[in-house]
């Protein structure tokens, strides 16, 4: 089992903790633990291909550790300090990372996220998403898409009225991935979008869902059409007690995360 920094280097591509989570290292305890639920989604195995489950698990599991240690004020301290970390969360290796998530986060219902939706989107912490996922990928709309809480293909024009805005203020560099993308493009994604959120809908009937029962706690966060209608909350929880459970011995994962 290696060690989390020498994990935090394999997979994210640095040993600073907090610029895996995006934070400064000032961070108050409410930002960490933000940083760590925002991460903790993207990374979830089932949001990616079957090859790259095992990495995706890997980093899952290695956000637990370092939540761990930013949380606790000795171990925050002892990494300030040093730049290392206590040998002590390296050996927990038989820890349930899905209790621990559990524990940490409430369950999540629909309106919880509806009301975070209507903070969320337009709002200042929305833009600066925006912008960093724009920066991110270039310009390319799908990847954005797919990075920025709660969007969907509806919100597309939104997005795009605001970014080049930005590009005009000279706030962010003009990618013409973005700026000059064909209009096939953009009407393929609609089609796509369309196609997802009908096959979702026939899915979630035929599983016996409907709009008022608990759903994903990540689908229902990003707010994404196919997995909003077919996934409940149970099913989630079984993802995650799935992929999150210790293993003995676990393979050491393969490949660098992009450096964030």
């Amino acid at each position: 089992m290696p060690e989390l920094l020498e994990s935090c280097d394999e997979l994210f591509g640095t040993r600073n903790l907090y610029e895996i989570l995006s934070l400064d290292k000032k961070a108050n305890a409410n930002e960490v633990k933000k940083g760590y639920y925002k991460l903790s989604l993207k990374v979830h195995p089932d949001r990616v291909s079957d090859e790259d489950r095992d990495i995706a698990t890997a980093k899952f599991q290695t956000l637990g550790k370092i939540y761990a240690v930013l949380s606790d004020k000795s171990k925050r301290n002892l990494y300030d300090e040093t730049g290392e970390v206590d040998d002590e969360i390296d050996m927990e290796q038989d820890k349930d990372w899905y209790d621990y998530w559990r524990i940490l986060f409430k369950k999540v219902e629909v309106k919880d996220i509806q009301e975070f939706e209507e903070k969320y989107k337009g709002s200042d912490e929305e833009v600066a998403d925006l912008k960093k996922a724009y920066l991110e990928h270039e310009g390319d709309m799908e990847k954005i898409l797919e990075d920025v809480m709660c969007s969907t293909q509806e919100d597309e024009p939104r997005f795009r009225k605001i970014l080049n805005k930005l590009i005009k203020k000279k706030e962010i560099p003009e990618f013409e991935t973005l700026t000059k993308e064909d209009t096939k493009k953009q009407k393929e994604r609609k089609r796509k979008a369309k196609k997802e959120a009908a096959e979702a809908e026939e899915l979630a009937e035929e599983l016996g869902l409907n709009k008022n029962q608990d759903m994903a706690l990540e689908a229902l966060i990003k707010g994404r059409h196919k997995s909003r209608e077919q996934e409940s909350n149970d099913f989630f929880a079984g993802l995650e007690a799935k992929y999150c459970q210790p293993s003995g011995g676990s393979k050491k994962s393969k490949g660098k995360g992009k450096k964030r």
